[in-house]
């Protein structure tokens, strides 16, 4: 599948059971209701998905079941970055011959903060030595390290290198937009900007909100499209603050709770991430201008405007 045609992307979430075991049967009704509702395109096992709770087979596992899942319909990006280089090879090409999956998401090294040129040096051998194209992912709010525009810049031009999701300023969106390879795409990771981003030239957004509201965000990017700007802009001003409190407790423990109130059964996260108590899911509840007890167990919960 061809990423340049997906222009809102989910970060799923990984749904557990009761054992705390992957819940596939929560996944295929996750997915299938995303794609139905305008998602056209996923990453797997990202920081939403909660990889750094799961195990080397688990995600494996994961990717082979999800491939199977969306089957073709929308392309796949799957985790498989790590602050190793050598790690980060060997895991992308053993995800590479998972069928189903279309590009390998690598982070930026976390922990170790390299400097630019240790990141262009990272990027560089990860692409030179996988069998898949990659998307970087830069992220310097969990990294501790940002890539900087010049050297996305410069990646894009690299020939296995296919995207990068950007989580950053406007000004360096702009940037790498406007002097990247013409091939190369650009995703925001902040759902904040998807409207802005869009209209700067971005491909799309790689997004959590649209976990629960991509119905409104699908009509957003239509309106856009069909030069009713105004109306697009409504509904970037309604979402934004709700999209703010998906994020008010560490994600994706408040999207996980507002799946479950819409009766999705997604489960709990796995520590550390601890999943939202009462009293937090009633803050949340009126931070997304709901009825305060309306992530507690009521269904079924309505998101509209």
């Amino acid at each position: 599948m061809e990423l340049k045609d997906a222009d809102l992307l989910t970060a799923i979430i990984t749904p557990f059971n009761d054992e705390g075991k992957i819940d596939y049967d929560s996944l295929t009704k996750l997915t299938n209701y995303l794609i139905k509702e305008g998602s056209n395109g996923f990453v797997i096992g990202g920081t939403t998905g909660e990889t750094p709770e799961l195990s080397h087979d688990e995600k494996l596992e994961l990717y082979r079941r999800f491939g199977e899942i969306v089957h073709g319909r929308v392309p796949v990006i799957a985790g498989t970055g790590s602050n190793n280089t050598k790690e980060t090879i060997a895991f992308t090409n053993e995800v590479a011959k998972i069928a189903g999956i279309d590009y390998a998401l690598v982070v930026v090294p976390p922990y170790n903060k390299p400097n630019q040129r240790g990141m262009m040096a990272h990027f560089t051998t990860v692409a030179d030595n996988v069998n898949i194209p990659i998307v970087m992912y830069n992220i310097p709010g969990r990294t501790g390290s940002k890539m900087e525009a010049e050297t996305i810049v410069t990646l894009s031009h690299h020939k296995n290198i296919a995207a990068v999701k950007q989580c950053a300023s406007l000004e360096e969106m702009e940037y790498i937009i406007e002097h990247k390879e013409p091939s190369f795409c650009v995703f925001t990771g902040e759902d904040a900007q998807a409207l802005t981003s869009r209209v700067l030239g971005a491909n799309g957004v790689i997004s959590v909100a649209s976990h629960s509201y991509c119905p409104q965000m699908r009509e957003m990017f239509d309106d856009l499209y069909q030069g009713n700007y105004q109306a697009a802009a409504k509904i970037q001003r309604w979402l934004t603050p709700k999209m703010a409190a998906l994020f008010m407790f560490p994600s994706p423990s408040p999207v996980k709770a507002v799946l479950n109130a819409q009766g999705f059964a997604v489960g709990g996260c796995r520590l550390p991430i601890m999943t939202l108590n009462d009293d937090e899911k009633t803050q949340l509840a009126q931070a997304l201008d709901l009825p305060a007890d309306s992530l507690n167990g009521h269904l079924p919960l309505n998101l509209g405007d």
